[in-house]
């Protein structure tokens, strides 16, 4: 348990969740095996750099941090990730859209299936 970095000058749980249910998230790293993902190999890549996944429920962690529990679709992982890991691609904030011009377009598709398109 020595090697739990507790970052104790911040308390996530101060503030409401960063991250809503359903909400879609990037990977901002590569996230291993720490031995707590039944079936794989501790240190086998479970996340990648980048991919696409859902909040599909949220926890606490050490009466301090949230813990997101992300679906990764197209893996069929579902991983328990903390907000310094993720990155929303629904809910960008202003500054960042106007910085896009028009780029969000495609920023709106990723992670949305042939079906999800019919659907809009």
């Amino acid at each position: 348990m020595s090697d739990i970095n507790r970052d104790d000058d911040l308390i996530e749980l101060a503030a409401p969740p960063r991250f809503d249910y359903g909400e879609r998230v990037v990977a901002r790293s590569a996230v291993r095996n720490d031995g707590t993902y039944n079936g794989r190999d501790i240190g086998d890549v479970l996340v990648n750099k980048g991919d696409i996944g859902y909040v599909t429920r949220i926890d606490t962690f050490l009466q301090q941090f949230y813990i997101y529990a992300v679906d990764f679709v197209d893996t069929g992982h579902r991983v328990g990730m903390r907000a310094k890991e993720l990155c929303t691609l629904d809910k960008l904030p202003d500054e960042v859209l106007q910085k896009l011009g028009s780029k969000p377009g495609p920023l709106q598709l990723l992670g949305v299936s042939a079906s999800g398109l019919e659907e809009k």
